[in-house]
């Protein structure tokens, strides 16, 4: 069959280069380094399928004569192999502070107490700073204060930040005390907010009536940067997930704050109003449902069962740990496991053997928490046995309530959602699951990025465009000591667009206007098709012919894209069209790419915890360590918004 002018080939010599190019697994000298799929090949041939010369022009820089082989000086004394980096993760800066303009205020032209707000002290990120001006400088009434009093709508908004971890946020950002004045006093009070040095801003001597005016417009000021801050990180989060990591990509939610002091000037319960800005997607409420539960159980957690890490331990052997293996199983397994098998853990009887029948028990755990089922307990099912604390679980929750916040509060009624601690994507359609399936994603070393974007097209019988990291991270090695290479394994070679042979190449020179493609084949790397939805990361969905990689439990294992165990399916799904149709393209052997009817969203996240099918809260290994990277940017968020309170 003939593809773009290519026949398809099984040409399973040159298997193993493919497969461990994509793999993250490096058959060449010197270690991989992040390389995620870009099509480089795909830009410069004009479109997926286009034709390509097979021969170079004569006079391409770097190809023919002697340029394609190194000196004797570089043989002698060759020079470091050049290296393209992945993204960092970053020492997480909370957005910067100015202080608020108090001069204009509206307020400022009263003769009561009232006046005495231009005389406030409060720091706050730009965006909320200019929101306080808009408001102050055309609101001449106090909106937390009457009669010389912080008033019940304050005290109720103040109730609200205390309850602010209900919502997977930090209380301590936004609790300010409340000034405990009274007319008689002279000096606003040690803990109220940000208290004024009179001596600094007035001559004249100091009142006590206006020292506990000052005290409150204060308190008024203070009290509107943390509504405005709490309304931002209801809907948004408290983070900006771009600076945690270069693998993080959002565009940060826009927040009416304009729309925030206007409400609780007119409404009466501000604090409803609040609460209201929570997201209210299905996901969100199961995450703050469970959050509230695992507060309520912490103070009960027992001790946690210990389990050897470098356990394994396989059907009809023996293991003085067996006792410890049912109790974790009854500690974290499902009621329903424990219904089933009710039977056979009355029964037990602490002995050390791994009898069929508890064989039966460990195979129906390992199905339960998404494990291969084959009863062999080793390092990935000890860490599912033995689960996480209350403690940990918390953790966990928040951390995604905080990232569920980066994500559209609706999903959509059709969509594709990618969760790399768990290994799977799964395809809703109306609303509701359809179907779900494994996935393999980046290695530790190759991270997938965490983001979101639009399917657009299916590619059957695609080529694979090498990335410019993976052509020098891993093939330069190998070329410079072997520059005819490629050409033994079929792949195609080109210098500014013109092909050329790999052999032609000087290898030792620069790498910038070279592009190597896999033409279609059964060998090629990304299979029978790919699932594009164009980024600026190159990540996309594709096909595989590793299949075996899918039955392993840690599927951390590719270069960055994602592999799908069921490609076909997939396909079938965002094309809005049935596997049989999907089969008779790929069969038809033409490189074609199929505009989907309908864009898709497509969520590629990271959730170490989230809600399945049913609601029910399921937990993931941290797998890059990114729920780390965002606890200690809380901590940042919290250090510095305390050192402005």
């Amino acid at each position: 069959m003939q593809v773009t002018g290519t026949t398809l080939q099984h040409k399973h010599k040159k298997t193993s280069i493919a497969l461990a190019l994509v793999s993250g697994i490096s058959i060449f000298t010197g270690a991989a380094v992040p390389a995620h799929a870009v099509t480089l090949l795909d830009l410069l041939r004009g479109g997926p399928g286009a034709d390509r010369p097979r021969h170079a022009d004569n006079g391409l820089p770097g190809v023919g004569g002697n340029a394609s082989m190194p000196s004797e000086r570089s043989l002698a004394d060759p020079e470091p192999l050049p290296k393209v980096s992945g993204p960092r993760y970053y020492t997480y800066k909370p957005d910067a502070e100015r202080v608020v303009k108090t001069a204009a205020f509206a307020a400022a032209s009263a003769t009561d107490g009232r006046r005495l707000i231009t005389e406030a002290r409060v720091s706050a990120p730009p965006e909320i700073a200019t929101a306080l001006e808009a408001f102050y400088g055309k609101a001449g009434e106090p909106l937390w204060v009457t009669a010389g009093d912080v008033n019940e709508k304050a005290r109720g908004v103040l109730s609200l930040f205390e309850r602010a971890g209900e919502y997977g946020l930090e209380p301590a950002d936004y609790i300010l005390p409340v000034p405990a004045l009274t007319t008689a006093s002279v000096a606003a009070p040690a803990d109220a907010a940000t208290p004024i040095n009179v001596s600094a801003t007035t001559s004249a001597p100091v009142s006590a009536a206006d020292s506990h005016d000052r005290a409150l417009m204060q308190f008024e000021l203070a009290l509107s940067e943390k509504v405005l801050m709490f309304a931002q990180d209801m809907v948004r989060g408290r983070i900006d997930p771009n600076k945690v990591s270069g693998y993080h990509d959002f565009k940060r939610k826009d927040v009416k704050l304009s729309l925030v002091l206007p409400f609780a000037q007119t409404g009466t319960d501000v604090a409803a109003y609040l609460q209201g800005l929570a997201p209210q997607g299905p996901q969100f409420q199961a995450l703050k449902a469970e959050l509230a539960t695992l507060r309520a159980a912490a103070a009960n957690d027992g001790p946690r069962i210990s389990l050897p890490d470098d356990i394994l331990l396989k059907p009809g052997k023996s293991s003085p740990d067996m006792a410890s293996i049912i109790a974790a199983i009854q500690h974290t397994g499902s009621e329903a496991l424990k219904t089933k098998h009710a039977a056979t853990l009355t029964a037990y009887q602490q002995t050390p053997d791994y009898t069929p029948e508890l064989v039966e028990i460990v195979k129906s755990f390992q199905a339960e928490v998404g494990l291969k089922a084959d009863g062999v307990i080793g390092n990935a099912t000890v860490r599912k046995m033995v689960g996480h604390t209350s403690k940990d679980k918390i953790e966990k929750v928040e951390v995604a309530m905080e990232q569920a916040r980066w994500l559209p509060d609706d999903l959509g009624q059709r969509y594709v959602f990618i969760n790399q601690p768990a290994f799977m994507v799964y395809y809703h359609d109306r609303g509701a699951e359809q179907f779900s399936m494994r996935v393999v994603v980046g290695g530790k070393a190759n991270q997938t990025y965490f983001f979101q974007d639009e399917i657009e097209t299916v590619e059957f019988n695609p080529y694979w465009g090498v990335p410019q990291s993976i052509i020098i991270n891993e093939m330069l090695p190998h070329l410079r000591q072997d520059p005819s290479y490629l050409d033994r394994m079929g792949y195609e070679v080109s210098i500014g667009g013109k092909a050329v042979p790999s052999s032609s190449v000087n290898w030792f020179g620069s790498t910038d206007k070279i592009s190597v493609r896999q033409p279609p084949s059964g060998d090629n790397a990304l299979g029978d098709l790919k699932i594009l939805f164009p980024n600026s990361h190159a990540i996309y969905m594709h096909d595989t012919p590793s299949k075996s990689f899918f039955q392993r439990d840690m599927r951390a294992l590719s270069h960055g894209c994602v592999r799908l165990a069921e490609p076909r399916k997939m396909a079938a799904a965002v094309l809005g069209t049935t596997i049989d149709d999907v089969n008779g393209r790929i069969a038809a052997g033409q490189n074609v790419a199929t505009k989907v009817p309908v864009r898709i969203p497509v969520y590629v996240s990271y959730f170490t915890a989230w809600p399945n099918k049913d609601g029910k809260v399921e937990y993931f290994d941290d797998v890059y360590g990114r729920d780390d990277a965002t606890v200690r940017a809380f901590a940042a968020t919290t250090k510095v918004r305390a050192a402005q309170s």
